[in-house]
C-alpha cells in the first residue's frame, strides 16, 4: 500500500501529464483552426454591389437579399452607396475590379454615363448584373434583373382613366434612370390617345423625396389646375403629397407612385394617395444573386429578367403587408 506522501507525488505527476496533453492538443487544434480558417477565407468569393443611393429602403432590401444568397454560399458581398454621384459610382466599380471580385451588381446612377466602368469590368473579365434599372450599353453586361417598369406606368394610367374621365396631369420623372424614363413613358403613352387627359407640367426629382417636394410646390403654384400627379417612384410621390399638404390640396389631387412601399400603402389606406405599382425588391435581389452564380458556373441564361408588378389601390391595399414590401 502506498503511503500518503507517495500518493501525492503520483497524483501530481499525473496531473502535470494530463495538463500537458491538453495543452498540446489545444495547440494542434488552434493551429489546424487557423489553417482551416485561412484556407476558408482564401477560397471565399468576393462580390461587389453599388447602388445609386441607399437612402431608399427599396435598394437596401435588394442588397439584403443578394447578401443572404452570397453568404449562404460562404462568400462575401462588398456594398457601396454612390450617393447619386456617377463619378463616385465609377470609382467604386474600379475598386471592385482591383479587389478582383467574381461579379458586380450595379444599380446605375446614370444609365449612359456608366459605360467606361462597364468597359473596364468587361476587360477585366468580371460579369456585371444590373438591378432595378437598365444600362444603355446592354451588350457590356451579363444580365439585367428589373421590374416591368413600362408596365408600371401603364397600370397607373389605366387606373386614373378608370377613376376620372378627364385630368390635368403633372409628371415627376428621373431622366438619368431608364426605369424612371420607362415608367413615365408607359403612363404618357397610355393616356396619349385620349385628349381628355392633358400633361400640363413636368419635372425631375431624381427619385428623391426632398427634391420632389419643392419641385411640386413650385409647379403647383404655376399650374393650380393640376388634379393628378404621376411620380416615377413612391419617394417622389411622398414628396408630392408633402407639397400638396403645404398648399391645402392633400386628398384633392390624385397621386400615383411606383414601389409599393409601406409609407405609400399607408397613404393609400388613409385616402391621401391614389395608387402605387408595387415592385418586389426581395425577388429582384434573389434572382440577381442566383444569376451571378449561374454565370460563374458557365450556365447560359436569359439576358433580361422582367419581374411582374401589381397595382395597389384603396380596393386591395389591405391584402398586402402594410409594414413591409410584400
Amino acid at each position: 500500500m502506498m503511503n500518503k506522501h507517495y500518493q501525492k507525488i503520483v497524483i501530481f505527476i499525473l496531473l502535470i501529464a494530463t495538463v500537458g496533453f491538453i495543452l498540446i492538443n489545444l495547440k494542434v487544434l488552434e493551429k489546424n483552426g487557423r489553417d482551416d480558417s485561412a484556407k476558408q477565407i482564401e477560397n471565399r468569393k468576393k462580390f461587389g454591389a453599388t447602388y445609386m443611393t441607399t437612402n431608399n429602403r427599396f435598394y437596401e432590401i435588394i442588397n439584403d437579399e443578394i447578401r443572404s444568397v452570397v453568404e449562404s454560399n460562404g462568400d462575401i458581398l462588398v456594398t457601396r452607396d454612390a450617393d447619386l454621384d456617377k463619378d463616385k459610382q465609377t470609382q467604386q466599380i474600379y475598386e471592385f475590379i482591383k479587389l478582383k471580385v467574381k461579379a458586380i451588381f450595379i444599380n446605375p446612377v446614370d444609365w449612359k454615363q456608366i459605360k467606361p466602368a462597364l468597359v473596364a469590368a468587361k476587360n477585366a473579365g468580371i460579369p456585371v448584373i444590373v438591378v432595378d434599372t437598365p444600362v444603355y450599353d446592354n451588350e457590356l453586361v451579363s444580365c439585367t434583373v428589373m421590374s416591368d417598369n413600362y408596365g408600371a406606368g401603364v397600370q397607373c394610367a389605366r387606373y386614373l382613366m378608370k377613376m376620372k374621365f378627364k385630368a390635368n396631369i403633372m409628371l415627376i420623372g428621373h431622366s438619368k434612370a431608364k426605369s424612371g424614363i420607362d415608367r413615365i413613358k408607359g403612363f404618357a403613352d397610355t393616356i396619349s390617345s385620349n385628349k381628355q387627359y392633358k400633361i400640363v407640367a413636368e419635372g425631375d426629382s431624381e427619385g428623391q423625396l426632398d427634391k420632389a417636394m419643392p419641385l411640386v410646390n413650385n409647379l403647383i403654384k404655376k399650374h393650380p389646375d393640376v388634379d393628378a400627379i404621376m411620380a416615377l417612384n413612391d419617394q417622389s410621390a411622398l414628396g408630392a403629397l408633402a407639397a400638396l399638404k403645404e398648399n391645402g390640396l392633400l386628398g384633392k389631387v390624385m397621386v400615383f407612385g411606383v414601389d409599393g412601399s409601406p409609407e405609400a400603402k399607408t397613404m393609400i389606406h388613409d385616402g391621401f394617395m391614389t395608387a402605387t405599382s408595387a415592385q418586389f425588391p426581395s425577388k429582384i435581389g434573389h434572382i440577381a444573386a442566383e444569376k451571378a452564380y449561374d454565370i460563374l458556373k458557365g450556365k447560359r441564361l436569359k439576358k433580361d429578367v422582367i419581374v411582374p408588378i401589381t397595382l395597389i389601390s384603396k380596393e386591395n391595399v389591405l391584402q398586402y403587408e402594410m409594414s413591409g414590401w410584400k
